[in-house]
């Protein structure tokens, strides 16, 4: 009998941090393994887009994105990163910052083509590429501050590189990529006429002295840069799906193809709530990093009393961990035990490697884009693995 099952499909499995979030559920446990809030999203943007659904605005909006955000849109990127943006042509409004990705590759990959990926990466990519037919060529971030080796990156440009994929803050690491680095990928991308594909979700998320240096504002880079990003994470909304490719005109057409085909359009009553919530004022982004600032010590202090080897993050709401030795040697058997007997999720790192790769085994990765009282609850839990 024929396989059912394309081999493209064969080739990834299903998300291990969703798998991780469904078995925390199932025994009750704290999740600290998806990175979704447990706080409300700022009563701003939820009355707008109770007030759009009330004055009607519950049918398709333009493929490419309704006009109100669209424009919204372009007043924040001037603001944050000087460019100015052509909402008819350089705009696609996407079904979160997930597909606006995999709309991007399918848009400019093609089969025997390769894809520079940094290592350990978002579980998403692998997947991206194989179902755009591409090919992932790795390179590693190497812990303590998840820095690339120059030389393994330039040696990862081939003839058939179409483009390199730089995730700045960085999920899992949260690694900030600097402006010296972000300038020699753009080098070596011109060098090889390769794409560059960013993404940015976690860019209002970073900590002192840190800053988010975004790649299509350097010389140079716009012209080859397909800037990804989205609502989900600045403003709380991750269950509204809502995220953007910004690209230059010809790339923005082809990419406004392959969406419009994926998923027609983002949700319009959404669009227009989310529209309010992208000309907040500045302080709310300067609040923003602070609020997890104040989280991110509270849990490197509860996972360092527990016994975890922290690697501290410049940006996102991440902390990449090496777990004490508690007689188990595999970072996947270890997360369920920590589900199970302890009553805490997280995600082991196995999901941000290749197959195989050994640096994985030992890590796990814990979130915590939540409310103090569920960080000081999942502190009181992993006082159990101490004693264990």
């Amino acid at each position: 009998m024929k396989s059912k099952i394309s081999l493209k499909a064969s080739r990834f499995t299903e998300s291990v941090i969703r798998e991780m979030s469904r078995l925390c559920a199932k025994h009750q446990g704290v999740n600290l393994a998806q990175g979704f809030p447990d706080f409300p999203a700022p009563q701003a943007i939820k009355d707008a887009a109770k007030t759009a659904i009330d004055n009607d605005k519950n049918q398709y909006a333009i493929t490419w994105g309704a006009k109100s955000f669209r424009d919204a849109l372009v007043e924040k990127t001037k603001r944050f990163t000087g460019m100015d943006i052509d909402p008819e042509r350089e705009l696609t409004v996407c079904c979160g910052s997930t597909e606006a990705m995999i709309s991007a590759l399918l848009a400019t990959l093609d089969p025997g083509e390769e894809v520079i990926v940094f290592e350990p990466f978002y579980e998403n990519y692998g997947p991206d590429c194989i179902l755009s037919g591409a090919t992932p060529v790795y390179v590693k971030l190497s812990p303590p501050d998840w820095n690339f080796n120059r030389g393994e990156l330039r040696a990862a440009f081939s003839p058939r590189t179409k483009g390199i994929i730089v995730n700045t803050p960085h999920n899992p690491t949260g690694k900030v990529f600097s402006r010296e680095e972000l300038e020699y990928i753009g080098q070596l991308a011109i060098e090889h006429d390769a794409l560059i594909y960013t993404d940015e979700i976690y860019e209002h998320i970073v900590y002192e002295p840190n800053t988010h240096v975004y790649p299509a504002a350097l010389p140079g880079l716009r012209e080859r840069t397909i800037t990804i990003s989205g609502l989900s994470k600045t403003y709380s909304v991750t269950g509204w799906r809502l995220g953007y490719c910004i690209a230059p005109p010809e790339i923005s057409q082809a990419i406004r193809k392959v969406h419009d085909f994926l998923t027609v359009g983002a949700p319009a009553p959404l669009q227009e709530g989310a529209a309010s919530a992208l000309r907040f004022a500045p302080e709310y982004y300067e609040h923003l990093g602070g609020f997890y600032e104040q989280r991110r010590g509270i849990l490197l202090n509860i996972l360092q009393e527990a016994g975890f080897t922290c690697f501290a993050p410049q940006g996102a709401y991440y902390i990449m961990t090496e777990y004490p030795d508690v007689g188990i040697n595999d970072d996947v058997e270890f997360a369920r035990y920590l589900i199970e007997k302890i009553g805490v999720a997280c995600v082991p790192c196995s999901s941000f490697y290749r197959k195989g790769s050994p640096e994985a085994k030992k890590m796990v990765r814990f979130c915590y884009c939540k409310n103090e009282a569920t960080l000081l609850e999942a502190g009181r839990r992993l006082k159990r693995l101490v004693k264990s």
